[in-house]
C-alpha cells in the first residue's frame, strides 16, 4: 500500500493538542546550589519565585495575545502549590491569579500522577487537598489523593 503523503488514519480536524508546561520558577530553585538546603522544612510544598510570578504573567499575556486562551478546553495540573499557581496564573481568567470562580476560565482538574517524584527533598511533598481547596476552589481534586 502507498502512501500519498496527504491521507491520515484520524481526521485532523478531530485531534486535540497537548500542550505541556512545566511550573515558573519556584522558591525552591533559589537553593539549587545547596542540596542540603532542599532538605529544609521550610521549603515545603515551595511556592513560586517572584521571577517564577513574572515569567506565569508572562505567559499568561502570551497565552491571551496568540488566542490560545479561547481554545484551551481542560488544564490538568499537579497537586503542588508552585505547579497550581502557574497554572491558576496562566490560563484563569482575570481573576489576578487565583483560581477563585470558572468564570472566563477552562476547568482545572488536579492530578496525582502529574507529580515530581517523591524523596527525601520538602518542596516536592505538598499540603492535603482540604487546604488547597480553599486556596484554589476553582480546581478540581477529585484525582488527587489525600
Amino acid at each position: 500500500m502507498e502512501g500519498s503523503g496527504s491521507t491520515t488514519l484520524f481526521p485532523l480536524h478531530r485531534a486535540k493538542t497537548l500542550h505541556l508546561v512545566r511550573h515558573a520558577h519556584g522558591a525552591h530553585q533559589l537553593e539549587v546550589e545547596d542540596r542540603d538546603a532542599l532538605k529544609s522544612e521550610e521549603l515545603f510544598d515551595a511556592q513560586l519565585s517572584l521571577q517564577g510570578w513574572q515569567q506565569v504573567d508572562n505567559l499568561n499575556k502570551h497565552i491571551n495575545e496568540c488566542g490560545l486562551a479561547k481554545k484551551v478546553e481542560l488544564v490538568i495540573v499537579s497537586p503542588l502549590l508552585r505547579t497550581m499557581q502557574t497554572a491558576v496564573g496562566a490560563f484563569g481568567g482575570n481573576s489576578n491569579r487565583s483560581a477563585t470562580s470558572n468564570i472566563n476560565t477552562p476547568p482545572f482538574l488536579a492530578v496525582e500522577l502529574c507529580r515530581e517524584r517523591l524523596g527525601v527533598y520538602y518542596c516536592n511533598r505538598r499540603r492535603a487537598t482540604s487546604e488547597y481547596r480553599t486556596i484554589f476552589p476553582a480546581i478540581d481534586f477529585s484525582l488527587a489523593s489525600i
